[in-house]
């Protein structure tokens, strides 16, 4: 197509060009011929490149097809949460390799009962994570939230518990410096209370057993802040079916401190030895009790604490029974038996003097007042009684409780 155009103007840039039917159309100088000025006729020739257009579409093509191969074909997938160690206060969770395929990464965090936990550092390095201070045999649900570029990602909740106390199958052993003899005496004892020994120190491991402190995994584990103990913990668990606390059994705890004993619900403490009991109490109260006969072997032991509605011990009965014989041998002998002659009511005349028969009216009537007193208390208080006892216990009382159990026969000690 050929088109005649009269140059109206000519600047340094654009050139107006006018068309027969008086248009104007703006024309880049530079295309302009030379020499070139207003009132000149130029023809313009107009048509269309076919070629160039067939290019070009194949070239933008060509662009979206691999743009889809790309970006388009595989998409970042959801990540995949397990569990790997469980105990009775932590969790270990795990996962596989993050797939981003083509996408960049934003965060990785971890939500815990519907709740975000944390990010997780270092996402594309690190692969597991553990999670302490959670509550003894607790159900919890975990999942992770991938961000990335091309989308958000969340993986399939998952629901673990906590182990109980008594449940050792959560405990994970590193060994250090053991005698070959001890290590595999360790291994036998975790197979029976469903523990694992592995080699090297990880995220699972629970505690490092070891009787020196020396080697590249102690450091590795101090530095984990993992618990080093002596094989001896594992032997008290094993001993007390539960978890046993790991201060006396530190490499640098006094050995004397480690005995195993029973367990009173959750509070892990041993008991001691009621001998040692009996014997400091005894220390700090002399003579306040009787001398306890060394042949006698029930004697030997101390009165254990009664539970509601149980047996007391027998003990104090027996001291009760011995404080009444002692008081029975020490008072005073019955008086005779009276006579059924009228001449019992008489007083009896010796050398002329009028002495009243024991154990009759007239006989308190006739004995001083002085007199009246001390044979009351020789009456009521026994001569051998000891300190302590005497304070608490009366005649009357020892009197009515003989052979059987009163209310004072015990020390009264709080559950």
């Amino acid at each position: 197509m050929l088109v005649s155009l009269t140059v109206g103007k000519v600047d340094a840039g654009v050139a107006v060009l006018l068309t027969q039917d008086n248009r104007l159309i703006e024309f880049p100088s530079v295309l302009l011929p030379n020499g070139i000025s207003s009132g000149s006729i130029v023809d313009i020739t107009v048509a269309r490149n076919h070629a160039a257009e067939t290019a070009n579409a194949s070239a933008f093509q060509s662009l979206q097809k691999r743009i889809l191969n790309t970006y388009g074909v595989k998409a970042p997938s959801p990540p995949i949460l397990r569990l790997r160690n469980a105990t009775q206060t932590s969790l270990v969770l795990e996962w596989d390799p993050i797939d981003l395929a083509t996408a960049s990464l934003k965060s990785l965090s971890l939500y815990r009962n519907g709740s975000k936990a944390g990010s997780i550092p270092r996402p594309l390095e690190t692969r597991s994570t553990k999670i302490s201070g959670l509550a003894v045999h607790h159900e919890y649900t975990f999942h992770l939230v991938l961000r990335t570029t091309a989308g958000t990602y969340q993986s399939e909740k998952l629901t673990c518990r906590t182990h109980k106390m008594t449940d050792l199958s959560g405990i994970t052993v590193t060994s250090g410096v053991l005698d070959p003899q001890r290590k595999e005496a360790l291994g036998h004892v975790l197979d029976r209370i469903g523990g694992k020994m592995i080699d090297s120190v990880r995220i699972d491991t629970t505690h490092f057993v070891c009787a020196e402190g020396r080697g590249p995994l102690w450091e590795k584990a101090v530095e984990m802040n993992i618990p080093v103990v002596v094989p001896e913990w594992v032997d008290a668990c094993e001993s007390e079916g539960t978890i046993v606390g790991v201060r006396d059994y530190y490499l640098n705890a006094d050995p004397k401190a480690r005995k195993l004993g029973v367990i009173h619900g959750s509070s892990h403490q041993r008991t001691t030895s009621t001998m040692s009991t009996s014997t400091t109490a005894n220390q700090g109260r002399p003579g306040s009790q009787p001398p306890i006969n060394e042949e006698d072997p029930a004697a030997a032991e101390p009165p254990l604490t009664p539970f509601p509605g149980g047996e007391t011990s027998s003990q104090p009965q027996a001291l009760a029974e011995e404080v009444e014989s002692e008081v029975e041998d020490d008072a005073p002998p019955p008086p005779p038996p009276k006579d059924e002659s009228d001449s019992a009511d008489e007083p009896v005349q010796l050398n002329g003097n009028a002495v009243a028969v024991p154990g009759s009216d007239e006989n308190a009537e006739a004995l001083p007042e002085g007199d009246n007193e001390d044979a009351s208390k020789e009456s009521t208080l026994p001569q051998n009684m000891p300190e302590g006892d005497s304070e608490h216990t009366s005649n009357d009382e020892i009197t009515k409780g003989k052979g059987k159990e009163s209310e004072s026969d015990f020390n009264e000690v709080p559950l």
